[in-house]
């Protein structure tokens, strides 16, 4: 969406702060032993505190309140009972739909102690979402961001997944623009006051960049056994510095 009123932006805002608070709690509980199903009904406890729904549930029907992916899922993970163990990496991935607005970001966990090699991939990803942010300014093109992610990542020694991408988002999950995580010429459409996109570098420790769909039907993995990990913010385009919506 592009907003261009007070009101949409406070209500922008507002489903913003309802993610931010649900990626702090979910957080704050990952330890071995729980399991991304009490994550998924924690979640859904701060949805219902601030009158929020799951937008994936209300326009997809997915079986979640949010998304938990583990070690080589990469996105879309649907909650399972299997407890989380040292070492695990875990993608979160909250998209709440609040008072006709939403929102989507996204962070990875390691259930600690983690291997370095671990850490070392999460850290690239969240360095790739800001690198991205720089360019993310009214005039500059699309791929703009996507050079920037890539960069970041091949500098680091891993892997963008070509075939995810951000997206437009605000009054409905997935909107236009698409924002992809590599440089792609095509992409040249200008960035302009006001819009919202999701900007999310999803990075694989592994050598391919293509993705499988997991039996669920819901599942995005890794083809080649890699860790994955995922970073995302809801942001607002400026003259300058964009609005991180989901801070």
């Amino acid at each position: 969406m592009t907003i261009t009123t007070k009101a949409e932006l406070q209500g922008m805002k507002r489903a913003g702060f309802v993610v931010a608070e649900t990626l702090r709690t979910l957080k704050d509980a990952i330890r071995p032993g729980v399991t991304p199903a009490e994550l998924d009904a924690l979640a859904g406890q701060v949805f219902r505190q601030h009158g929020a729904t799951s937008a994936p549930r209300m326009t997809y029907n997915a079986p979640v309140n949010v998304f938990v992916s583990v070690n080589n899922d990469i996105v879309h993970g649907l909650p399972t009972r299997r407890p989380l163990a040292a070492g695990d990496v875990v993608s979160l991935d909250v998209t709440p739909f609040v008072d006709g607005f939403i929102a989507d970001a996204a962070v990875t966990v390691a259930v600690p102690p983690a291997s370095p090699a671990a850490l070392q991939l999460i850290e690239c990803t969240e360095a790739a979402l800001g690198v991205a942010l720089a360019p993310a300014k009214v005039g500059q093109p699309v791929h703009a961001i996507g050079r920037a992610v890539e960069t970041e990542v091949r500098r680091r020694g891993f892997t963008v997944l070509r075939e995810l991408f951000g997206h437009g988002v605000g009054r409905a999950i997935h909107e236009e623009p698409n924002v992809p995580n590599y440089f792609r010429p095509v992409d040249r459409k200008k960035l302009h006051e006001g819009l919202v996109i999701a900007v999310e570098p999803m990075v694989s420790a592994g050598r391919s960049h293509r993705v499988r769909t997991r039996r669920d039907g819901w599942t995005l993995s890794t083809t080649d056994g890699g860790l994955a990990a995922h970073f995302e913010h809801t942001i607002m385009i400026t003259g300058s510095q964009p609005l991180i919506l989901t801070a």
